[in-house]
């Protein structure tokens, strides 16, 4: 099979699962962004970590996936109504103290050569791709209600973002964005990538109600934004560790978060103004 076959196979299954396990049902919703947040973390930790297979290391790595998983599992049990206590984001916060300082004291026992920089790495899988994953919950539960058309609504210009900006700098991009960091990315690809992504946002305006225009237009400006910064970060870390792909969890196309970097990067910004609203 050949690298585009297997890269369109790859690109049909993927937008099959991401579309019906938003849809499907609340529980599918939590289920896929859990098991996204999960493999995320874990490609994360892998690269940021000591590949090594003493059983240190691999504690540290399940250390870190429980610290980076715990906050969207505490956004879901409330968002689920398992949790219907109006204290309960107060209660949420104090648990999550616990377990961060979980990672001091295991430090203490493991007598590595850089402990500081191992809590680091821990913490920033929290900071980087468990929180922001935890906010798409925010955002897909309005006022106690299931509404997934927004996290779709981004999805699908976050996607189209990136395969406008491929189409447009592969034609006639010449004017490097970011050559340190990307040599392939290109000012007219990214100026691409923009115009795409406020038609589709345009479109989606007329297919869903749940925004007016002009909030479909703002975060189309935060998807072209952030969306690139994202997937510039992501390529800066992978240049750190001079890798190519986060995973080969997807054939084609590399790893899960080399999918998702851009869509974790503009979170915040997206549900800071979703919730602004």
């Amino acid at each position: 099979m050949s690298t585009f076959v297997r890269r369109v196979l790859t690109a049909i299954v993927f937008v099959i699962v991401m579309v019906g396990g938003v849809y499907a049902h609340p529980f599918t919703f939590v289920g896929l962004f859990a098991l996204i947040t999960v493999l995320s973390i874990w490609e994360y930790l892998n690269l940021a970590l000591e590949e090594t297979k003493s059983r240190k290391d691999v504690n540290r790595r399940f250390l870190g996936l429980i610290l980076g998983i715990v906050p969207f599992i505490l956004v879901a049990l409330h968002e689920l109504n398992f949790v219907q206590n109006k204290q309960y984001v107060w209660y949420a916060t104090f648990l999550m103290l616990p377990l961060i300082f979980l990672a001091f004291i295991y430090e203490l026992y493991t007598a590595s050569e850089k402990p500081f920089a191992n809590i680091g790495i821990l913490l920033l899988g929290m900071v980087y791709i468990g929180i922001p994953f935890a906010l798409i919950l925010l955002i897909g539960f309005n006022n106690n209600t299931f509404s997934p058309n927004i996290v779709f609504g981004l999805l699908v210009m976050t996607w189209m973002n990136d395969t406008g900006a491929y189409l447009v700098g592969s034609q006639i991009g010449k004017t490097k964005l970011f050559p340190r960091i990307s040599p392939k990315k290109t000012w007219e690809g990214s100026a691409g990538g923009v115009v795409v992504t406020f038609i589709v946002a345009y479109l989606l305006s007329l297919l869903f109600t749940d925004l007016r225009l002009q909030d479909w237009l703002i975060l189309a400006v935060i998807v072209s934004l952030f969306g690139s910064i994202g997937d510039l970060v992501e390529s800066m870390l992978k240049r750190s560790l001079n890798i190519k792909d986060s995973g080969n969890l997807l054939p084609g196309h590399g790893g899960i978060l080399d999918r998702f970097d851009a869509f974790i990067f503009l979170l915040p910004f997206a549900a800071a103004y979703l919730l602004l609203l």
